[in-house]
């Protein structure tokens, strides 16, 4: 099994999702740590190859994008609350920036 590790303030972020949230988003990403895909999820190529959003539907609507390709960890890039049909363009930015710092750091 992977082990999780998070991006910039996506830990911070994360854990100030209401509790039903966080649980239904920590089982979506073990499942991802356990070489599973997510129940509710959706390539985020304008992040990067790779990068996924999983999708929570409780209390509103939650994302999580992760990146799970590279061999030592699963690495979460953004969380954040949706608030509108489309996905931000800064939450997008946000998430793909994360994504190449990850992406430098690892060569």
């Amino acid at each position: 099994m992977k082990p999780l590790k998070f991006t910039g303030s996506s830990e911070d972020d994360l854990a100030a999702f209401p509790r039903e949230v966080k649980q239904a988003a920590g089982f979506q990403l073990y499942r991802v740590q356990a070489g599973l895909m997510p129940a509710d999820w959706k390539p985020m190529l304008n992040v990067g190859a790779g990068a996924y959003e999983i999708r929570v539907h409780v209390l509103g609507e939650w994302r999580v994008i992760y990146v799970a390709k590279f061999a030592d960890a699963v690495y979460v890039l953004h969380a954040f609350q949706k608030k509108t049909q489309q996905t931000r363009k800064e939450d997008i930015e946000l998430a793909a920036t994360r994504y190449k710092q990850l992406k430098e750091s690892a060569k």
